[in-house]
């Protein structure tokens, strides 16, 4: 799958997320999804990608989701 398609993919599960009123919840959840629905080769390719291009395109929330947690 192209990282691309896997950016537009992201994006549109933070949309879903945007309507969770706790920005910490939402941001989790997205993080949750990523890691219950998404395989570790598109996980990994997201990451990659990041890495190369940096958050170009890539929405806030899933920016976050990204984020290593502390």
């Amino acid at each position: 799958m192209s990282s691309d398609n896997l950016v537009k993919m992201a994006n549109q599960i933070a949309h879903y997320f945007d309507s969770e009123p706790d920005h910490a919840k939402a941001v989790q959840g997205m993080r949750q999804h990523l890691q219950s629905f998404w395989t570790p080769a598109m996980r990994r390719q997201l990451g990659e990608r990041l890495l190369a291009k940096g958050d170009e395109g890539l929405d806030a929330l899933v920016r976050e989701a990204l984020q290593p947690v502390v």
